[in-house]
């Protein structure tokens, strides 16, 4: 989804997902990527989506995506 680098040209490090339910049955959508900042304290994030419900979870880019429909 979010495949866009920073000003800079750097690749994402995290990525951002747009997560419903709980446990097994719970749904991830990936919604954005974020970066670090120069100065270590703090990240900024693009966001392909803003969820009005849900919660957003932000991962190392490095993990690889479920093969279960989205779902980790």
């Amino acid at each position: 989804m979010t495949t866009n680098t920073q000003s800079n040209g750097a690749a994402p490090t995290h990525r951002l997902y747009l997560v419903t339910g709980t446990g097994q049955s719970a749904s991830w959508r990936e919604i954005g990527a974020a970066w670090p900042n120069k100065d270590g304290k703090g990240f900024s994030l693009t966001c392909d989506a803003i969820p009005i419900q849900g919660r957003i979870v932000m991962r190392d880019a490095t993990a690889k995506p479920a093969s279960n429909g989205g779902r980790r």
